[in-house]
């Protein structure tokens, strides 16, 4: 049962803005938390990500370890049959080419492999040429009757 006994305050506290450089009486005075002299002090300074005053940087001492073949993945454009049904018709022929020229493919992918996936449903009869396709876009032309050829 609630009463004004069991009440809580809910509001959210808001913290009030610290006021720098406002005499030396509100606390953030005189250097206005910036410490005394040096390259910090001064306006307009900034640090560089991982600067350790000269030293070296630690992510420099530090040995880069492991081995990772992202470098050596080609790259793939992935499309799903509900993105083929809204931008082809009927007897056309769907290719990384094809998607590049209609701009649905960027340039990062004119020179792709292409793979077909099941998401949505098709209902022309295009002809799809691409280098890999999911089991279930598979089993979803096949129902269709629709032409695909892997490459």
């Amino acid at each position: 049962m609630t009463s004004l006994s069991n009440l809580k305050n809910t509001t959210k506290i808001v913290k009030t803005k610290k006021l720098l450089g406002r005499g030396v009486g509100s606390g953030h005075g005189k250097t206005s938390g910036r410490g005394n002299k040096g390259y910090g002090s001064r306006r307009g300074s900034t640090k560089r990500y991982g600067y350790e005053g000269g030293q070296k940087r630690l992510f420099t001492k530090l040995p880069r370890r492991g081995f990772g073949r992202g470098k050596f993945l080609e790259p793939v454009f992935a499309i799903n049959l509900c993105k083929i049904e809204e931008n082809f018709n009927d007897k056309e022929i769907v290719n990384i080419k094809s998607l590049y020229e209609k701009g649905i493919a960027s340039r990062k992918y004119k020179d792709a492999d292409l793979k077909i996936l099941a998401n949505g449903d098709l209902t022309k009869k295009v002809i799809i040429e691409a280098n890999m396709f999911s089991k279930s876009a598979l089993k979803k032309l096949e129902e269709k009757e629709i032409q695909f050829k892997q490459i």
